[in-house]
């Protein structure tokens, strides 16, 4: 399970207990989470992609 992934689910939990025992800032923190979560699967992607990209451009020989 990736970093973000992880992250993800970790925000999930915290916002439903902060949900269930009114805890609005456990419930916040529980977002903030999930978006960091997010920026970070968004961040290997492109990362992955930029390695794509490069792989595309290199000539067969030289990888």
């Amino acid at each position: 399970m990736s970093d973000g992934a992880m992250d993800k689910l970790k925000g999930k939990g915290k916002e439903a207990v902060g949900k269930l025992t009114g805890d609005r800032r456990k419930e916040a923190e529980g977002k903030a989470d999930q978006a960091k979560g997010g920026a970070k699967d968004a961040a290997d992607g492109a990362g992955e992609r930029a390695k794509g990209v490069k792989d595309s451009l290199t000539p067969d020989d030289k990888k």
